[in-house]
């Protein structure tokens, strides 16, 4: 499979982050919103704001593709006014770079769920790693910010991960992504073995 981004796949992967940030922008408010309820229920909505990452992965399948998708995301829900201001961009930053090195581990050629879902993970730990430089939970008890730290990763398991997964193999289903990637795999790993 060509590994290198094309133009296309780089309008196509800022199209994808466009969406997310007027998302984005929207999940804003109602995560703040559910923290009035305490005890980190907030964070198990966390997830959403790594999901560019890896539908555009999914979708553009190429190495590079979930930084430039959290970075975009993160710019553009910047621009429309997001509530966490410039933070957003070093936010977009770690989330992208935490997928990136899960999916450069499988060498971006596995596209399951597992994957997707280890990818949560990485961004999840990116954000908590941004909170802490930030300060805002290096104040907590050892058991709330345990609390936190598991709500934030499940709750990026099942949105980034699983959601993520089963919301592209929808559009495969509906034959969007065949604009994207007209081959199937089977394709790509033919050609892949004529090439060595």
């Amino acid at each position: 499979m060509f590994k290198k981004l094309t133009l296309t796949d780089i309008l196509v992967t800022v199209v994808i982050a466009l969406v997310f940030s007027v998302i984005y922008k929207i999940w804003g408010p109602l995560y703040s919103a559910v923290s009035v309820l305490g005890l980190h229920i907030d964070q198990l909505l966390y997830g959403m704001w790594f999901m560019a990452a890896t539908v555009a992965f999914l979708i553009i399948r190429k190495p590079g593709v979930a930084l430039l998708a959290e970075l975009a995301a993160a710019q553009g829900e910047f621009l429309f006014g997001g509530q966490w201001g410039i933070s957003l961009l070093l936010y977009g930053l770690v989330q992208g770079l935490g997928c990136e090195i899960i999916f450069a581990i499988f060498r971006y050629r596995s596209y399951h769920i597992l994957v997707m879902c280890l990818a949560a993970v990485g961004a999840a730990i990116g954000s908590l790693w941004l909170d802490i430089y930030y300060g805002y939970i290096t104040e907590l008890a050892l058991w709330n910010l345990s609390l936190l730290v598991f709500a934030r990763i499940l709750g990026s398991i099942v949105i980034t991960g699983i959601f993520a997964y089963y919301l592209v193999n929808a559009l495969e289903k509906t034959g969007v992504t065949r604009l994207v990637r007209p081959l199937s795999n089977k394709h790509y790993e033919a050609l892949d073995e004529e090439i060595r």
